[in-house]
């Protein structure tokens, strides 16, 4: 056997040059993940704490904000996104056991799922914006503390014979400062849920770049890290 043969069976073609072997490497990048997963939590969770705070100070506003958002598109995404975890850790077993086409429905049914998520993230917040359901300081918002300042368009609606939420929830008569209230939770909730959706964004991303990986045979049962 020459050198050079010798150096790539000791030396697997998937093995970082700054590891050792296959098991540190693996064990390297799983201490990784649970390090990022920690900081992920943290960074959600600062945003969790302000709307259970801003929650428990302003309830009332709070509750008339709340009868806006649709259930059911957010169960649906909440299935959307447990099925994407499904095959995503199927697809880490598909690697496993060296089954590549496994890992290429898998990872295509991830992507699917994200797209489909983003698809129904664009029509609740195509709908919040054509309604004016905004936090006070937007342009579009029907929640700004002078009546005077919303947009026409948000208080006439957008079809004919259609009653426009402005005027079916009595906008123009609540308080200035129960309106801004009520605009703070829009603000959280496009916080929360758009970086949410950023986050998506760019899991499509590396899912794809992983697909690729996956059409040229780098992973299998010595390399599905």
């Amino acid at each position: 056997m020459s050198h050079q043969a010798e150096a790539s069976a000791e030396h697997p073609a998937h093995l970082a040059h700054h590891f050792e072997s296959v098991e540190q490497q693996y064990d390297t990048a799983k201490f990784g993940m649970w390090t990022f997963l920690p900081t992920e939590v943290m960074f959600f969770s600062v945003l969790f704490v302000a709307y259970a705070v801003y929650r428990a100070t302003h309830a009332e506003a709070f509750q008339f904000a709340s009868q806006f958002l649709d259930t059911n598109l957010g169960a649906v995404n909440t299935v959307v996104l447990l099925l994407s975890s499904l095959t995503a850790a199927w697809a880490v077993r598909c690697a496993q056991l060296g089954n590549k086409n496994g890992i290429i429905g898998c990872l295509a049914v991830t992507i699917l799922c994200a797209c489909a998520f983003m698809g129904i993230k664009y029509q609740e917040y195509s709908h919040k914006y054509h309604e004016g359901l905004l936090w006070g300081g937007a342009e579009h918002s029907m929640f700004k503390a002078d009546p005077a300042d919303v947009l026409d368009e948000v208080k006439q609606g957008h079809a004919e014979g259609e009653t426009s939420l402005w005027e079916q929830h009595g906008i123009a008569q609540l308080q200035p400062e129960f309106k801004r209230e009520v605009g703070i939770f829009f603000g959280i909730y496009f916080c929360l849920t758009g970086l949410h959706g950023i986050h998506v964004l760019v899991g499509i991303l590396l899912m794809g770049w992983l697909l690729w990986r996956t059409t040229r045979n780098h992973f299998g049962p010595s390399n599905f890290t």
